[in-house]
This record gives structure tokens, sequence and C-alpha cells, in this order.
């Protein structure tokens, strides 16, 4: 009979990890306590019957030859939004994660990181509402905001993959007397490049659905058609701009990842 393999001791949580999964219990346990959820009044014969209701006002969907023409323009304008707000985040993001990674100074590292921190936390709609007194209505304050908040979020990831990136191939070169910019380039950036891109093609996912709901601020796009159309109760209107919503999601989704699977192999 051959001998068992012991596994190894398994390692004792720490006293401080201990405290934090308890004081997490705890806060769910106190939302559910301080919120009122009428969860009974939620699933009650007549909520049901007033949102059964309300869903067959969506049926059936305005499928027009015109509508459809208005759909389809709202659908580019709203993949345009998303692109370029996007390519724009890439771009400063790109920039600013240099300075936020270190290589230029503990000073400038937290002075960047601090920006971004400030561009992310705010929320694209937020953005949207601000820009628009600026703007005016329409797409391009909704790209905007779009590029200002995934500027602050591609910035930061960004300078966490160079962070983590090994730096032997670049100590290497600059040993031999290659430039620090030449040897960034030639040996820290390809090698961070695959996953930086896989960033930014989930950014754009992420952006594909900001864009269609910005436009519930007046920014252009589906989510404009969806406001005014819900606003009016033309409830198969708003069937058809949902519709269009969910489909071009889905295509960019799958378009997406089959890139980011493609370049991480």
């Amino acid at each position: 009979m051959s001998d068992q393999i012991s596994l190894p001791v398994a390692p004792r949580m720490r006293t401080s990890t201990k405290a934090l999964l308890i004081g997490i219990v705890l806060l769910v346990i106190a939302s559910f306590v301080s919120l009122s959820l009428k969860w009974q009044a939620f699933f009650s014969k007549e909520a049901i019957d007033t949102t059964v209701e309300f869903l067959r006002g969506f049926s059936p969907p305005e499928m027009a030859t015109p509508f459809l023409a208005r759909i389809a323009e709202a659908t580019l304008e709203t993949l345009a939004m998303s692109a370029i707000g996007t390519l724009l985040a890439a771009l400063f993001g790109m920039l600013l994660c240099l300075f936020a990674s270190g290589r230029f100074g503990l000073a400038l590292r937290l002075i960047t990181r601090g920006i971004l921190n400030v561009l992310r936390s705010i929320p694209e709609l937020v953005w949207a509402a601000i820009l628009l007194i600026a703007a005016g209505l329409g797409p391009f304050a909704g790209t905007l905001a779009l590029a200002i908040h995934t500027t602050g979020v591609l910035g930061r990831l960004f300078a966490d993959t160079l962070e983590n990136c090994p730096p032997h191939s670049e100590d290497t070169l600059r040993l031999n007397g290659v430039r620090p910019s030449a040897a960034f380039l030639y040996a820290t950036l390809p090698h961070c490049s695959p996953q930086m891109m896989s960033y930014v093609l989930y950014r754009w996912e992420n952006n594909i659905r900001a864009a269609a709901i910005l436009g519930v601020v007046g920014a252009g796009g589906l989510g404009q058609m969806l406001k005014y159309h819900l606003s009016l109760f033309q409830m198969h209107q708003a069937a058809t701009v949902i519709i269009a919503m969910l489909l071009l999601v889905c295509v960019v989704d799958a378009t997406s990842f089959a890139l980011r699977r493609k370049m991480t192999r």
C-alpha cells in the first residue's frame, strides 16, 4: 500500500480578517433592518396585476419603417458616443498612468492618482448633467461625460498594470545603455499592452450601456428616444427602443469578448 500524502495544515485566519468578516455581516444585517422593505406589498396580487398590465402596454413593438430608420440612426449615435468616449479615455489614461505609476516621482504619483480618483468617483450621469449646462443637449456632452469618467478608470488600471509589470526586461536594456523612454517603449509597454487593451475593450462594453442611459438626461442616442417615448406613454415605440438597446449591448459584448480572448491567449 502506498503511503498517503498528508495535506499541510490550513493557515489560521487572522484576527483582523475575522473582525472584517463580522463587520460585513453586521453591516448587511443593519441594512436590512434600517430599510423599510415592503416585500408583502411587492408580491401582492394588486402589485402583480398592475405590473402585468403595464408590461402588456409594450406589446407589440413599433415596427414601422420610418421609425426603424430613426432607431438605426440613434443606435449609430449611441455606438459613436461610446467609441469616441472610450478612445479619448484610453489616450488620456495612457498619458496620466505614466505619472500615476510613480515613474516621475512620488509627489506626481499621489497628485495624479488623486485626480484619477476624482474623475472615476463621479458617475457618468453626474458628469453629463454638469456638461449639458456648458455643451448643451446632444451627444457631445454625453461623449465628454464618458471620456472623463472612463479616463479615471483606465488611468488607474493602466497605472496598476505598469506597477505590477516585471521590471527585468526594461532594467536590462537600461543597463546596456538604452535610453529610459526607449526601454519603456520596447520592453515594458509591449508586455503590458495586451492587458491594457483588454481593459479598454471591457470599458467599451460598459460605455455602451452608459451611453444608452445618458440619453435620459438629454445626451442623445437611444436613451433620449427612450425617455421621449416613455414620457408620452408611447409604450410600443419604447419597446422597440429597448429591444434595440439590448441587441446593441449583446453585439458589442460578443465582439469585445472575442477580441479580448484573442489578445490575451
